[in-house]
């Protein structure tokens, strides 16, 4: 398809490097801060502070400061040690004295006393009370108190208090004002709601926490208050913004996930998930629905949820919904409701689509069946086997540096159920292929040798890993997994549009006819089995969706820019005039399929098209994107709106998502429901929560989850080693 791209591609300003500069300095500090704080660093981190100056124009980061948390005075931060000195040793600071600065060991103390000043230190430090320095030894020379070396933070926090009392100093800590408490208790509801479970309210209780709230000047609050008074108003005010919004759109769609998911027993539940999408691109949350037993349902039973869900927004007048996209439903039932309502454009979820491809390939390709059992039988012998584990975890960590167990799948316990579910798969054959170099010197391990000589069974697998041909095969079976699962995490997180369906499978056909002619393992089958499931998952919406949206409109000889008829099949071309008829009165057919065959040979103002088509790089991927998403819809209702019946069909058609990836509840949310699955009142407030926390994601178009986003963190190389050589402090007093 023609695009224009825009070549004012913007880059890096100086401004943001600098900011990112002093982002990285700032959290540097504050690491090198918080150690120092816990007794394993300089003593003068306790008495300054990093803050982060920001511009405010730009509200970037200008500056990285130093403040004395004893008069507030703020400093440079470039010489963290020399500020110490200049600013409390010399006696600048007014409310500085030179007793709540450790002494440095004594060189005729015996190593005992060392330990003991030290431990002393470090436990007052993190009370952040005046060391026990302050207290004469002498006192304590001939015993032990009663609690041990424990008992001197104590110690320390009772002197600290008698010298208070003898020579009180005026307190430099401001109170909050009452709005000002409302609103940080706002914003903290607000993080608890919309963390959706990863945020336990019980935490909310917890002595650490209270005493954080504490030293900002907050009350104590009750996880039952937040639980209740507070759930409610921030559920009513999420409710009452969320109908204002769909009051205002002419027409939407309604999305639905989750119906058929996996669960371990029959007494567990899921939550099927229905969101409402708008022309204007937003997604709203609806509702959760409770599924139990495994996902066992009747197909009307679907059905009913769906019109239910319509008719509670609509009411009387369910036009207003112009069509359903839902997940691993049986085409019947979407069916079903599209010839009850004729105006509606019902589609599967293209997501669920690859990924059902990627299954169809692993359960028909002789490919699969084959490096399965290989795989199988390979980790098998490698996890099972004392000597070849142990060499494979020690030529593991020589050639990676850690060392796994190849994971099998729970289903494949024998080699005769090798073909399992594809994602398990994926898993064994990433894992061989990775473990290669590791698996090959195994089977050449002295070690492993008298046992490889024991069983022929144990030869063969040695033989069959030594052939190119089965480390082919592996790379093959893993390359094909991967294309299709990477495109669908693509249009997962791009949120895939019905118009760019048939582009879509253009391209995973393109993909992999060239995978196929790179290994030339498909048996001929690859074509057939593409093909078979784009006949299953193929609409009549994506043709007419791909011809009246201007973003696929090509420039011909002549100038002009013309809906793509030619890039259809006879079949396709027929299924447009046939959706477009359907979709208006019959009185307005006729009319519908004039204005279509103008559309076909007067296209759109070349200006106008290229200002559909204009593309921007994203600043966050770096890839090419459209410019403005909504731009194809909009020149319907304005530029076009000689076309009255065509556009009203077109303006419906161009926004249709087709997956219904979204909002994803986490873990700890959906247990919490199977515990209390029976209480009317816990699913009413998990309902509350959700509808809460899911609306704040659509609103900030974040669909990513908190657990995956932990689970990145934590698998993130240990680069903050280094942290400490970007911050340019005195190394050697930390």
């Amino acid at each position: 398809m023609a695009t224009t791209n825009n070549n004012n591609t913007p880059t890096t300003t100086p401004e943001e490097l600098t900011a990112k500069a002093l982002n990285k300095r700032y959290e540097g500090l504050i690491t090198v801060r918080t150690k120092a704080v816990k007794g394993k660093g300089a003593w003068y981190w306790t008495h300054l502070e990093p803050i982060l100056v920001l511009n405010t124009d730009t509200n970037l980061p200008k500056a990285v400061k130093l403040r004395c948390s004893l008069c507030d005075a703020v400093f440079s931060a470039s010489n963290p040690s020399r500020t110490a000195s200049e600013h409390l040793k010399l006696g600048t600071c007014p409310n500085f004295t030179s007793s709540v600065i450790p002494p440095p060991p004594s060189s005729s103390s015996s190593p005992h006393h060392n330990r003991k000043r030290n431990s002393s230190s470090s436990a007052a430090a993190s009370y952040n009370v005046t060391p026990i320095t302050v207290v004469d030894p002498s006192r304590f020379s001939t015993g032990m108190l009663s609690g041990g070396k424990d008992d001197l933070a104590p110690l320390a926090m009772l002197e600290d208090s008698v010298k208070k009392l003898k020579s009180p100093k005026p307190s430099h800590t401001q109170s909050l004002t009452r709005s000002q408490i409302d609103s940080a208790l706002d914003s903290l509801s607000e993080w608890v709601f919309e963390s959706c479970g990863s945020v336990s309210l019980s935490a909310l209780e917890h002595p650490k926490f209270r005493a954080f709230l504490t030293q900002l000047g907050l009350p104590i609050i009750s996880k039952r208050d937040f639980a209740t008074t507070r759930l409610d108003a921030k559920y009513e005010e999420a409710r009452a913004e969320s109908e204002s919004r769909i009051r205002d759109a002419m027409f939407f769609q309604i999305a639905s996930d989750g119906w058929r998911s996996r669960l371990r027993s029959r007494e567990e539940s899921s939550l099927v998930s229905l969101v409402v999408n708008l022309p204007n691109g937003m997604s709203l949350y609806r509702k959760a629905v409770l599924v139990n037993g495994g996902g066992d349902f009747p197909a009307n039973y679907a059905e009913e949820v769906l019109l239910e869900t319509v008719k509670g927004i609509c009411g009387n007048s369910p036009q207003r919904c112009v069509g359903m996209v839902c997940d691993k439903f049986k085409t019947k039932v979407l069916k079903s409701v599209e010839s009850q309502h004729q105006w509606m454009v019902n589609l599967s979820c293209q997501f669920q689509g690859l990924n059902s491809l990627v299954k169809d390939f692993v359960k028909e390709l002789p490919l699969f069946k084959s490096v399965s059992r290989n795989c199988v039988r390979v980790a098998e012998f490698i996890n099972n086997t004392a000597v070849m584990r142990h060499a494979h975890c020690k030529y593991q960590l020589q050639e990676h540096g850690e060392a796994i167990m190849l994971r099998l799948p729970l289903d494949c316990c024998s080699v005769s159920k090798a073909c399992c579910e594809f994602e398990a798969l994926f898993n064994l054959l990433e894992d061989v292929l990775s473990s290669a170099r590791a698996i090959q010197l195994v089977m050449h391990d002295e070690a492993c040798k008298a046992v490889l000589m024991e069983d022929h069974m144990v030869r063969e697998v040695m033989e069959m890993v030594g052939e190119q041909r089965f480390w082919n095969e592996v790379e093959a079976g893993h390359g094909l997994i991967k294309l299709v699962k990477e495109m669908a995490r693509r249009i997962e997180e791009e949120k895939l549009l019905v118009g760019q369906c048939l582009p879509l499978w253009d391209e995973v056909r393109a993909k992999i006819k060239d995978w196929d002619s790179r290994f030339q393992l498909g048996g001929g089958h690859v074509d057939e089995i593409v093909e078979r499931r784009f006949k299953k998952c193929y609409h009549p919406a994506w043709a007419a969706a791909f011809i009246l949206d201007p973003l696929y409109l090509i420039r011909d000889s002549s100038g002009k820019y013309l809906p793509p008829f030619k890039c259809l099949s006879p079949e396709q071309e027929k299924d447009v005039d046939k959706l477009i008829t359907r979709l208006v009165s019959r009185d307005e057919a006729h009319i519908a399929l004039m204005e279509l065959m103008k559309w076909r040979t007067q296209g759109l103002d070349p200006m106008y098209a290229r200002a559909v088509q204009m593309k921007e790089r994203d600043p966050v991927t770096g890839k090419m994107r459209i410019a403005n998403p909504q731009s194809s819809r909009v020149v319907w209702e304005t530029y076009l709106s000689e076309f009255r019946s065509l556009g009203k069909v077109a303006v419906r058609l161009i926004f249709l998502h087709a997956t219904t990836c979204g909002f994803k509840c986490n873990s700890s949310l959906l247990k919490w429901v199977n515990s209390h699955g029976r209480s009317h009142a816990a699913i009413d407030r998990a309902q509350k929560m959700i509808f809460i926390s899911a609306n704040s994601k659509f609103e900030r178009r974040d669909f990513s989850n908190e657990e995956d986003r932990d689970a990145e963190l934590l698998a993130m190389a240990n680069g903050d080693d280094n942290l400490l050589n970007d911050v340019l402090v005195d190394t050697s007093s930390v």
